[in-house]
C-alpha cells in the first residue's frame, strides 16, 4: 500500500480514533466514520463512508490497520471442534475452567438484557455487560416472533419477578419501530409464557437528549418510510461515541444491581473455579493412555 498524502492524513485520523476508543475495540467502520465526522475530518456524505470502507479495506490487507480493531459481521460460520489428542483436550478443559461462570444475575430483583439494532455493536456492548452477567442480543434476532417469544421464555426460566430489556437503536422510523414492536410483543408473550413477571423495555440509546447533548450528526427523514415518528431528523446509534455509550450502559445496569449480592456470587464463583481447576490438574497428572482401574 502506497497511500497518497490525503489518504495518509485520513489513516492518521483513523489511528487517533482507534487509540481514543481502545477500551471499546473492535469498532464498526460506521462508528469510525461518525467519529471522523465529529472530529471534522470527514463530512457526512455517503461518498465519504464508501471511501473510508475502501481505504480501510486496503489498509487492513496491507497490515497498516490491525484486523482485530474493526468489527465485521457479514460472515456466518460453523466449524467442528477438534483436538490434537487427549492432552490437548485436557488443556482445553483447563481453559474452559478459567471461564467458569455462575449466573451473575442470581438473587437480583430484576433480570437485565440488552438488545442492539446493529449486530456489529454486540461485542462492544458485551464488554460492559458481561461482568454483570447481562446478555446482549442483536436486533436481527429479536426481529422475528420467535426471537421475541424466546425473551419471554427466558423471563419465565429465570424465575425473577421482573425483567428489563435495554434497547440500543437508531433514532429514526425503523429504530423506533424496533423498540415499540419489541416492547409490545415481548410483553404480550410474557403474559402467556411468564405470568406474574413484569417486563419493562427501556430505550437506552440513541435518544433526542443524547443527540442534543453530544451534538450528534443528523440526516433527514426517509420519505419512503411512512411509519409514525415524532422526530424531525434521524441519527444512527453508531454516531454516539463508543465510550459514552459504554458509560450509559454501565450506569443503567448498575442502577438495577445490588452490588453486594453480585459480590457474593462472584466470591462463590471464584472458589468453585479454583476447585474445578485443581481437580482437572489432578486428572492431568495421570498419563492419558494409561489403563483405567480394574473392577
Amino acid at each position: 500500500m502506497r497511500p497518497r498524502p490525503a489518504t495518509q492524513r485520513l489513516l492518521a485520523a483513523v489511528d487517533a480514533v482507534l487509540d481514543r476508543y481502545a477500551a471499546q475495540l473492535p469498532l464498526t467502520i460506521r462508528q469510525i466514520w461518525y467519529s471522523l465526522i465529529s472530529d471534522g475530518v470527514l463530512v457526512k456524505q455517503e461518498r465519504t463512508y464508501k471511501r473510508l470502507v475502501d481505504i480501510l479495506g486496503m489498509a487492513r490487507r496491507s497490515g497498516r490497520v490491525q484486523w482485530e480493531t474493526i468489527r465485521d459481521d457479514t460472515a456466518i460460520s460453523a466449524e467442528p471442534v477438534v483436538y490434537a489428542g487427549p492432552r490437548d483436550f485436557q488443556a482445553a478443559l483447563l481453559d474452559a475452567a478459567g471461564e467458569y461462570r455462575l449466573d451473575r444475575q442470581a438473587g437480583q430483583d430484576v433480570r437485565l438484557e440488552v438488545v442492539t439494532e446493529t449486530a456489529g455493536m454486540v461485542p462492544q456492548l458485551l464488554v460492559v455487560a458481561e461482568p454483570y452477567g447481562v446478555p446482549v442480543y442483536s436486533g436481527g434476532g429479536f426481529g422475528s416472533l420467535t426471537g421475541k417469544r424466546a425473551a419471554a421464555l427466558r423471563a419465565a426460566a429465570a424465575r425473577q419477578r421482573a425483567v428489563r430489556i435495554f434497547v440500543v437503536s437508531d433514532w429514526d422510523q425503523s429504530g423506533v419501530h424496533v423498540y415499540s414492536a419489541l416492547a409490545e410483543d415481548v410483553t404480550a408473550f410474557a403474559a402467556v409464557d411468564a405470568p406474574g413477571v413484569r417486563v419493562d423495555v427501556e430505550r437506552l440509546a440513541v435518544t433526542e437528549q443524547q443527540i442534543a447533548e453530544h451534538q450528534l450528526p443528523t440526516a433527514p427523514l426517509k420519505a419512503s418510510d411512512r411509519r409514525s415518528f415524532a422526530g424531525t431528523s434521524t441519527t444512527q446509534a453508531e454516531a454516539l461515541p463508543p465510550d459514552i455509550l459504554a458509560a450509559v450502559l454501565r450506569d443503567a445496569i448498575e442502577a438495577h444491581r445490588d452490588l453486594d449480592v453480585l459480590a457474593a456470587v462472584l466470591a462463590r464463583e471464584e472458589v468453585q473455579r479454583q476447585d474445578i481447576t485443581r481437580r482437572l490438574r489432578q486428572m492431568g497428572d495421570t498419563p492419558p493412555d494409561s489403563p483405567g482401574p480394574r473392577g
